[in-house]
């Protein structure tokens, strides 16, 4: 050892700087004395008899050669011994006994992995496959997850359309969840298939990972490695009882969720909701728009008027809970009650009869001869508002022709007596007989 470095015997006497001895430490370098060695001539004076060599340069041209040399060995498709030199956050760099190779977090395992340390750690021995070598870029790709089964290989032989399963939710995207049905397989939520209610805009409204959910299998690709899962179906169609839990005719309340020009659309429960056409809606006045009468939010009370169960949908009136001109003339009666009227016409030995404005009730007369029903076709003829006048003026009269219509046939535009035989409130209906 000299100062700066080494002398070496190379015939004559030449210098090596510690820079180029290729040691890593001055313990190294002491070493290296009495050792032959290969070194390159970098300076030759032969004046002077100044000689420089260098070993450092033909070791990394040897680690050259032999990195080389290890890389041309390599072939795709092989499996290899390595050994785990660092750990990113995106995977493992393997040491393959003088080259590295990457193993990517996604390549090792068939199930989902969070972080490359969840499965390896630094100077664990493995065993991996070489799934790529570029010559261009030096780049070796590495799978570990390679060597053992895909099950996707066995997912149509283990999951089949209609079956129930359970799994957890790995990830939540714009356009549905993934949930891990099994290591290594995964199924897909979309939005549509989530919820029957519309209130869920995206998938975070319905879901969130971790959670663990039960669905239906809707179809399997395991070609494509897709299998499509349905929330919704799982959970039950709830238009299937709806016949029973809201009838043609049942009153409901509940809040009012959007509208629209043509009406406004109420919940009904999960999944369900009815409509109120804008004409159903309020008696009062002619609306040009819902937001007339409703607000979103705003708790309202119908009655159901239609359902179609095969096109999902309910038609709901509000104005036809709304006392009418018959709801109040029936609350004021009752059978037994003598009562006036017009009769409006005759048919099939009944008589239609107007009680009031919007009040019609029906009457049974007996069979009469033809020149009656021909009296009686000449009356029907008969201006019904002069009539209808007549009728309002002598009912605040409390004039005296229904007693005297008592001995006369009965004949349309007939104002006369009768006794309510009959009230119906649920079905409107006013049954009348002729008084005595």
């Amino acid at each position: 050892m000299v100062k700066g470095g080494l002398s070496v015997d190379v015939g004559v006497r030449a210098f090596m700087p510690a820079s180029r001895s290729g040691a890593k430490d001055a313990a190294e370098i002491e070493a290296l004395v009495g050792q032959e060695i290969r070194c390159r001539i970098i300076k030759l004076d032969v004046a002077d008899e100044d000689v420089v060599v260098d070993r450092r340069v033909v070791l990394e041209e040897e680690e050259r050669q032999a990195r080389q040399k290890i890389f041309d060995d390599l072939k795709e498709g092989s499996v290899v011994s390595g050994t785990v030199r660092t750990l990113t956050d995106f995977g493992a760099f393997i040491d393959l006994g003088g080259v590295d190779g990457l193993l990517h977090v996604a390549e090792m395992s068939w199930g989902r992995v969070e972080k490359p340390s969840d499965v390896l750690k630094a100077g664990d021995a493995i065993q991996v496959k070489i799934l790529k070598v570029d010559p261009a870029s030096r780049r070796i790709s590495l799978g570990l997850k390679q060597l053992q089964p895909d099950p996707w290989s066995l997912v149509e032989e283990k999951f089949k359309t209609g079956d129930r399963v359970r799994g957890t939710v790995t990830r939540v995207v714009d356009f549905g969840a993934f949930v891990e049905l099994a290591p290594g397989i995964e199924g897909l939520i979309r939005v549509a298939d989530m919820t029957w209610s519309r209130k869920a805009r995206k998938p975070s409204d319905v879901l969130k990972p971790g959670d663990l959910v039960e669905a239906v299998v809707l179809g399997v690709k395991a070609a494509d490695k897709r299998i499509g899962l349905s929330l919704k179906q799982a959970l039950g169609d709830p238009w299937d009882e709806v016949a029973t839990r809201v009838p043609v005719g049942a009153i409901v309340e509940a809040p009012v969720v959007s509208l629209a020009d043509f009406g406004a659309f109420v919940e009904l429960g999960e999944g369900i909701e009815g409509m109120i056409h804008i004409g159903d809606i309020s008696r009062e006045k002619r609306l040009k728009h819902p937001k007339e009468a409703l607000t979103v939010g705003q708790r309202v009370r119908a009655i159901v008027l239609e359902m179609d169960r095969s096109k999902r949908r309910i038609r709901l009136g509000m104005k036809q809970l709304e006392p009418t001109s018959i709801d109040e003339y029936i609350a004021e009666h009752k059978a037994g009650d003598a009562v006036s009227g017009r009769v409006v016409d005759l048919k099939e030995k009944k008589a239609r009869v107007e009680l009031g404005e919007g009040v019609v009730a029906t009457c049974r007369v007996p069979v009469e001869s033809k020149g009656e029903q021909g009296a009686q076709a000449a009356a029907s003829k008969a201006d019904l508002g002069s009539l209808t006048a007549m009728l309002s003026a002598k009912w605040k009269q409390g004039g005296t022709s229904p007693e005297a219509a008592k001995r006369e046939p009965i004949r349309a535009g007939q104002i006369r007596g009768f006794r309510i035989a009959a009230i119906d409130p649920a079905t409107k209906t006013i049954e009348l007989e002729l008084a005595d």
